[in-house]
């Protein structure tokens, strides 16, 4: 037996050295065969037992790196503690990073209970080392740190919000103790990123927002261009709190403050990526065992110098992390190196921000720019995780399916503003096309992209109202409704339901559209939004002025008018607004009024390229020529309507003829196929993919979810795995 562990001990030495060596050239793929190789009979049995730990958790980060091979992950770290626990000698750093590692292969796995366990063990084990001296307080203070992010974020995804902010401030206050602002800031934005999604106190909330902001405007200049992922993390956060409450001025010049970061860091971005190829070709010919002297020195010093550049460019990230994960943006300090989204979900997610912003002031031709660059953006990353025509949810690895998830539900929101986009310029045939393909892409993803159907139904419902298939839009818009929990949702789709009925124009959908806004109209100062508010009194005061109530719809929709001017900035409801107001004050008798309305009704449509609200006001200003008896006025006005009136009828006529018109507006849901054998496999997708949102405001982009609840991922579940191999090595 000696005999043959003798040969096999240099052996196995030999492996893990090669390892080493591949893993400093950034030659992965060599790295975990070498690794993988020295932990394999006979090479295994010969390691002691310390050396098989450290092995396996090198190779686990390696795996984990890559989002690849979990299983095998899950067995080596389950192993690495095995090993670990009842050696008295091993460094309580590898006991915790054993732990740290293992948890995220669960919540990467969606065993949320496993996870939680692990984590608790790892806090019980870490208040142990530190109560014992084993570990000094500043690393004592990280590994706090890093334990409560990850336990929040379990927690968040178990559906605990409360335990999930509890844990956050435990953090919180190790960072507080450690002066770190970085980590300061991370905690303030992670628990802000909680408030965001269940949103239950509109007071704690605002608290939030004002808190990461002081926190932020209190950093040094220099830190602030250094923390370039904190940066974007608590801009975008900002964003989505500002687009929720509809106050797109303020968030207007965060979206510009994010837009010029996105063109400053794609440059670096490309400059490190240039740099860090040309060391990997300079070190790989370092490697090179018959180098002359001279060539050796001047190739050292090239490396030297590559790496000086490159420190530079990398703020305060290291080098290798940099090169390594140069996909991501981190957010804390090793042990931690916190992460969010992918560097590229988080570049079209700016994109999407820029179109969030500038859709409801009519600025469509950047928005259409910006749809198509994020567009773009998604299907390269698509196509790199193996995504391409034929590939369903069925095909997909574990490995792929949190990072697959992100771009699949930010593909979908691109669509889904595109759809929004082209049918207020009357583009149905190019709005159809969107939105069959975000029905496309709900087939092939059924189960990660849950939280869109009711999306898809609501916008088939505004395509259907579009082209003058109320009764369809009416069904598609309840349809909607039952299949969403999200109350600002679901008001919405009232609305635009009562609006179909109303666009009917019998007395019975008249009825119809009342019992939809009525009980909506008497709450809606007691919870509903700003968005929803403004809508809801555009509906009943169009209900009162079918009802022949010219004096009190006047009222409402004044005071709904002021709203949607001053708060929401949506110019096209604005232009609705002036339309209907325009249109009272006609029936009044004030026609001085009703022309100056409908004049600037009429330059707001034109701004949006809304034909169908041209037409409505143009009829209106024919009616005000006549009663003034302005021949003249009136037959020129008509001749213009007239030509908006034949448009309008060709752009219906060809999106009716079109290959998806009947599929879109016939009055059936979408048809999955059923799950089968993928029903096992999703009920462990690891949460972030099947996140059941509605897309609306994407704060929960890149988050998981339990379901039915709404609470997603703080934080990408592999928030200890950064320099992984630097730390075991």
């Amino acid at each position: 037996m000696s005999a043959a562990a003798g040969p096999s001990m240099p052996m196995a030495a030999g492996l893990l050295a090669l390892a080493e060596e591949a893993e400093r050239r950034r030659d992965f793929s060599t790295a975990t065969l070498c690794l993988e190789s020295a932990l394999t009979p006979p090479h295994a049995a010969s390691l002691l037992p310390l050396a098989e730990a450290r092995a396996r958790l090198r190779l686990a980060g390696l795996l984990l790196a890559r989002y690849k091979g979990l299983a095998s992950a899950k067995a080596h770290l389950e192993r690495a503690l095995l090993v670990l626990n009842p050696l008295p000698s091993a460094p309580p750093r590898l006991k915790l990073l054993a732990h740290s590692l293992l948890a995220n292969v669960y919540g990467l796995l969606g065993s949320v209970p496993s996870q939680k366990h692990v984590l608790r063990r790892g806090l019980g084990l870490l208040a142990s080392v530190s109560s014992s001296g084993l570990l000094p307080a500043g690393p004592s203070l990280l590994w706090t740190s890093n334990f409560h992010a990850q336990l929040a974020s379990a927690l968040a995804v178990d559906g605990d919000p409360l335990s999930a902010l509890s844990s956050l401030s435990a953090g919180a206050a190790a960072a507080a103790e450690l002066q770190s602002p970085q980590l300061d800031l991370f905690f303030a934005a992670t628990a802000l990123h909680v408030h965001l999604i269940c949103w239950e106190d509109s007071a704690a909330v605002e608290a939030a927002v004002v808190r990461i902001s002081g926190l932020w405007d209190a950093l040094p200049a220099e830190q602030k261009d250094h923390w370039v992922g904190l940066f974007f993390y608590t801009e975008l956060l900002q964003t989505f709190y500002l687009l929720r409450i509809c106050d797109y001025k303020a968030a207007s010049k965060h979206v510009e403050r994010l837009d010029t970061a996105v063109k400053s860091e794609m440059q670096r971005g490309r400059r490190i990526k240039e740099l860090g190829t040309e060391l990997s070709s300079v070190e790989r010919t370092l490697a090179q065992p018959m180098l002359k002297e001279r060539e050796r020195e001047a190739l050292a010093h090239k490396q030297w110098q590559l790496k000086a550049h490159l420190r530079s460019l990398c703020s305060y990230d290291t080098v290798n992390d940099v090169l390594d994960y140069g996909d991501k943006f981190l957010l804390a300090p090793p042990p931690m190196h916190g992460e969010w989204l992918p560097r590229t979900a988080v570049f079209v997610l700016v994109d999407l921000m820029v179109v969030m912003v500038g859709r409801p002031k009519g600025i469509f031709k950047d928005c259409r720019k910006r749809i198509q660059s994020g567009l773009q953006l998604i299907h390269e990353e698509l196509l790199k995780l193996g995504i391409v025509d034929g590939v369903t949810e069925a095909n997909l690895e574990h490995s792929t399916i949190w990072t697959a998830g992100i771009y699949l539900m930010l593909l979908l929101q691109f669509l889904e503003n595109n759809v929004a986009v082209e049918l207020t310029r009357s583009e149905f045939v190019e709005a159809q096309e969107a939105l069959a393909q975000m029905k496309t892409w709900f087939t092939r993803f059924p189960t990660i992209l849950q939280g869109s159907e009711s999306t898809i139904e609501m916008l088939r419902g505004q395509y259907a109202h579009s082209v003058g298939c109320f009764d369809e839009a009416a069904f598609h818009f309840l349809e909607a409704l039952r299949l969403t929990e999200n109350k600002s949702m679901q008001y919405m789709c009232q609305v635009y339901a009562a609006v179909s009925y109303i666009c009917k124009g019998d007395a019975e959908s008249s009825s119809q559209a009342l019992e939809l806004i009525g009980p909506a109209y008497r709450t809606m100062d007691s919870f509903v939004g700003v968005r929803e508010k403004t809508c809801i009194i555009f509906v009943y005061g169009l209900l009162l002025m079918r009802q022949n109530n010219p004096q009190e719809a006047r009222v409402r929709l004044a005071s709904g008018l002021r709203i949607a001017h001053q708060q929401l900035g949506n110019i096209q409801l604005v232009s609705q607004y002036l339309t209907i107001l325009g249109t009272l004050a006609l029936q009044l008798h004030d026609t001085g009024q009703a022309r100056e309305i409908l004049k600037s009704s009429l330059t707001l449509a034109k701004t949006l390229y809304d034909i169908p609200t041209q037409i409505w006001i143009l009829s209106v200003f024919t009616e005000l020529y006549r009663e003034l008896e302005e021949r003249e006025n009136e037959m020129e006005n008509s001749e213009y309507g007239s030509k908006k009136e034949i448009d309008l009828q060709r752009r219906l006529t060809e999106a009716r003829s079109h290959t998806f018109h009947q599929e879109l507006v016939e009055k059936v849901r979408i048809q999955v196929e059923p799950l089968h054998g993928l029903l096992q496999k999703h009920q462990e997708i690891p949460a972030g993919s099947a996140a059941n949102n509605d897309l609306d405001i994407p704060e929960s982009v890149g988050l998981s979810a339990p379901q039915p609840s709404s609470i997603k991922r703080l934080v990408d579940p592999s928030s200890a795995r950064r320099s992984t191999r630097r730390r075991v090595s």
